[in-house]
Formats: structure tokens, sequence, C-alpha cells
């Protein structure tokens, strides 16, 4: 880029000065539109239980849902993420529980689809959470078995669509799951529902408080490098960012969000779709650590999420999107 100007005519702290003219030049901005918010849901009654190392976030059962979408809605949050804790003795090798119709996400779908009719409904499809051994697929000869576990992901998609869901997320990572989805999807008269794939889900230490909150943790066998991406690379991110266009997804999403700010960049400007991004659990629990020992202000949560917006972000899935949907109703 040309340098433009010369000092002293060209004294840059002229449009920092004030409030105001911040506010004129500002090149990014936060608002409600941007925000997801994921909710952890779990089995029983009158259930509301904190997440160990998630200070803030809670797992809620189905009856204690509603007053936690009322609030989304009126704060104009345009959709939540559903993510299940499944009990154990539910769990097994093939995660079965992934299909079953009356499973935990299913009678979520079934609940706020009777009853909310403004705000999307986002569900992952991966089999982690119901799986015994916390894999995102299917178990043969000690590794996730590709093609295998499409059969069953095309199913859970077909299954939560059935059910209501707006958006199908993929997140497992298996190559040509997209293509299957929307095939399948199209076939069945689905053709409304969307799909925004996790292109680009990188095999993060950031994860642990997530995995905490969905259960699948402690049953985690080994590592998930032979199918999530390998942190050093960002070139791959853009290989596979263009296979799951091309197979029919409808936005991608980028996965941590701060640590690959790079990544959400290179997407955006070299494809022309929406980038999602997801500011994870490990993320969350830093700023909210840093924020309680008074290691930084209040004010870093905002910080942290323009910078997704900057990099390119079109929406972000983030644990703070209630606190922060408020203070930008409260500011305007």
């Amino acid at each position: 880029m040309k340098i433009i100007g010369k000092y002293p005519k060209t004294r840059l702290r002229r449009v920092r000065n004030n409030d105001w003219i911040r506010r004129l030049v500002s090149e990014n901005d936060l608002s409600t539109n941007d925000l997801i918010l994921p909710l952890f849901i779990r089995e029983g009654k009158n259930k509301v239980e904190s997440i160990k190392n998630m200070p803030g976030v809670y797992r809620y059962s189905l009856d204690k849902i509603n007053k936690i979408i009322d609030q989304s809605i009126k704060l104009k949050i345009p959709m939540i993420a559903l993510f299940p804790y499944i009990p154990k003795n539910k769990k097994n090798k093939l995660g079965t529980e992934a299909l079953n119709q009356s499973n935990l996400i299913c009678r979520a779908l079934k609940l706020i689809k009777k009853n909310k009719k403004n705000i999307g409904v986002m569900c992952d499809v991966a089999l982690d959470p119901f799986t015994s051994h916390g894999h995102d697929g299917v178990i043969e000869d000690n590794e996730v078995n590709n093609d295998k576990t499409i059969e069953v992901l095309v199913k859970q998609s077909l299954l939560y669509a059935k059910m209501g869901c707006d958006v199908l997320a993929p997140s497992d990572m298996m190559d040509g799951r997209i293509g299957k989805i929307r095939n399948a999807l199209e076939k069945n008269k689905f053709c409304n529902v969307k799909i925004l794939s996790y292109a680009v889900k990188y095999a993060s230490k950031f994860y642990g408080p997530f995995r905490d909150a969905v259960g699948s943790k402690s049953m985690l066998k080994g590592d998930k490098k032979s199918y999530q991406m390998d942190y050093k690379n960002s070139n791959e991110a853009l290989r596979e960012v263009a296979l799951d266009i091309q197979e029919g997804c409808d936005i991608v999403m980028v996965k941590p969000g701060m640590p690959y700010l790079d990544i959400i960049k290179k997407v955006k400007d070299n494809f022309k779709i929406p980038v999602f991004s997801y500011q994870v659990s490990g993320e969350y629990s830093l700023i909210m650590n840093g924020i309680k020992k008074k290691i930084i202000s209040n004010d870093a949560i905002i910080e942290s999420l323009i910078s997704l917006k900057r990099a390119g972000s079109s929406a972000i899935v983030t644990y703070f999107a209630l606190e922060v949907a408020k203070k930008i109703k409260t500011n305007h």
C-alpha cells in the first residue's frame, strides 16, 4: 500500500481526539445481528447446572430454556446453537443415541419450534456427544472411519431437519460429508435447511472446557489430529473451504476464533461467502478468568469480538452473546 500524506500536514491523531469523530470514522462495529448464543442442554427437570471452568455458563434442562430463548429474542440475537450433555448410560461406541427420535436435541427442537418462531436454531452434526470414546465418528481398526461416519451423519442431519432445525452444522471434519448431506436434504424436500460447515476446525487445545460441558472430555481416547486440522497449516484451510462450497454448504466456520484471525481473513478474502467464527470455550474461560482476577477489564470482551469482525467474521458464536447484547441495547 502506498502511504499518502506527510507529517505535519497529515496528523492521524486528528481523527482520534474526540469520541464523536472516532465513531464517525470507525471501520467496524458490533451489533446483536453478529451474535450466536451457544446453549447447553441436559436431561432432567428444573435443572440449572454450572459448568466447571466456564464461569457464568450453565447446562439447562428443557423446562428452563424458554426463559433464555425469550431473552435472546428480546435482545434480537438471531440464532441459538444447541449442544447436548448426554448421560453416560446413553452413550455407546456407535453413538446410536444420535439417531433416536426422542433424544435430547430432538425434544429441544420440538419444544423450541412449537413456541418460538422468531429465532434460528443451529445444531451440531457430529457424534462426539453420543459416543463412549468421545470421537466424532465410527471407529474401526483404531481410527475414525470416514465413509461409515458419513452414513450416520446423513441420518442425523435428516432427523434434525425433520424436527425443525434451521441450520445444520457438521463439525466432524469428515471428507465429503457436506455433499452427502446436501444431496440427502434435497432428495427429502429439505431444500431450505441451511448448512453451516465447520470447514476449518483445528485440532486445538482451546476446546477443553467445552468437552467438560458436553461430557466428552473424560471419555476421549487419544486425540483428533487425524481428522481435525493441523494448527500449523493455513493453505489447507482454503482447500477445505473450497471443497465444502463446491459440495453445497451455505456458510463456513473457522474454529477456534482469536488464535486464527489470519485464517478468517484468508477465507473471507478468497471466497465471497459468509464466514462465521467460534470464540471457543478456552478463549471464553481465559478472558473470564482474566476479568475475574482483575488482570484485564471487562472491555476486553468487546475488543475480542471486534477483532473477529475486523478479520472478516460475518457472525460469531460466543458465550458472551447475552452479556454483549445487553450492553449493546443499553448503549443504543
